[in-house]
Parts: C-alpha cells; structure tokens; sequence
C-alpha cells in the first residue's frame, strides 16, 4: 500500500521573550502562529473500519494538537523556567496564562517540544513526519523526522 502524507494546519497567538538574546525579542512580544502537522502512513484497508480508505481522520489530527498544542499555547505568554522576571511576572493579573518551558521558547525549541508531544499520542500506525511553525508572514522552522532520526 502507498505512503501517503496528511497535512493539517492550525493557528495561534503566543507572546514570548528570549531571556539573554541580543535584540529586540529579549522584550516581551507576540506572534500570530501558524503551525502545520504532517503525518505519514498508509490508509487503512480493513473493510469494516470506519476509517476505511484514511491515513488519519483529519478531526483525530485536529483534536491530538488541540489538545497538546493550541489549547495549551494559545494566547499564552511562555517564558524560559530559569527567567528571572518570573517573580516579578506571577505577581501579575495580566498573566494568568504563562507557560514555563525548560528551554528557550524560540521557534525551533518548541517545534522539538512539539514533536515530542504529538509523537506521543499518534495512533500507531501514523508516524510524525514534518512540522512547521510560522512565526511572521516571513519566518518559519521546520522539523523533518527524518532529520532527527
């Protein structure tokens, strides 16, 4: 049976700032992210599945990085766990929604947190095969498995 490659896109708004960086993003700011998920398999020939004919029902996709990406980041302000505005930011009403990552929340730190979460909840016959994360109408990272393989 053929390969065959699914994409499914998703957007957000996400702030950041990049603890130590030398320009203008040290501050915080935000992005209108658009984010695409590509999944690769073989669709299903079980003859009494539902899913006949489907690599991956796109509402499955959808609700896996709902779930794992969008509801978490969305509309969030993500900062690095090691910052040392933290104090200064959980004092604060206007971030309810932070997010403290392990790492530098930049574009291609989190396309690799991203890829390790959604990894995680494919169904098995379904690999990762790319991600990308736009950041500006100009900016994007990319993660290929095969890449990291």
């Amino acid at each position: 049976m053929a390969l065959i490659r699914l994409t499914k896109e998703f957007k957000f708004e996400m702030a950041h700032a990049l603890e130590g960086y030398d320009g203008p993003c040290k501050h915080i700011h935000g992005h209108s992210y658009t984010f695409s998920v590509t999944v690769i398999g073989s669709p299903i020939e079980e003859e009494n599945s539902v899913k006949l004919g489907m690599v991956v029902d796109f509402g499955d996709l959808k609700k896996i990085v709902k779930k794992l990406i969008v509801d978490v980041f969305d509309h969030a302000l993500v900062l690095r766990e090691s910052n040392a505005s933290l104090s200064m930011i959980n004092d604060s009403p206007f971030f309810n929604k932070l997010v403290l990552v392990p790492y530098q929340p930049s574009s291609e730190m989190m396309l690799i947190d991203f890829a390790e979460r959604i990894k995680a909840e494919l169904p098995t016959n379904v690999k990762l095969h790319s991600l990308k994360l736009r950041e500006t109408v100009t900016s994007l990272a990319e993660w290929y498995a095969s890449d990291n393989e």
